[in-house]
C-alpha cells in the first residue's frame, strides 16, 4: 500500500510520490521517523508556528492517523 506523508505548518506541504510500505504499522513507525527528521532539520518550527503535524494519508487520500 502507498501511503502519503503530508506536513502542516500554518500551510500544508503535500507528499505528492508517497512511500510503499506493507501495513500500517510500517507506515506509523515511518511517520515517527520522519516527524523526527523534520524537527532535527529545524527544531524551532513547532514553536514558530505552534502548528506542525505530519497527516498519513492512502491513496484516496483518506487521513489514516496524524503526529501532533
Amino acid at each position: 500500500m502507498r501511503y502519503f506523508f503530508h506536513t502542516a505548518d500554518g500551510s500544508r506541504d503535500r507528499d505528492m510520490e508517497g512511500t510503499e510500505l506493507p501495513d500500517h504499522r510500517a507506515a506509523r513507525i515511518e511517520a515517527t521517523k520522519f516527524a523526527g527528521a523534520c524537527m532535527n532539520d529545524n527544531p524551532n518550527e513547532l514553536w514558530e508556528t505552534g502548528d506542525f503535524r505530519i497527516e498519513v494519508t492512502d491513496e484516496r487520500d483518506t487521513l489514516l492517523f496524524a503526529i501532533i
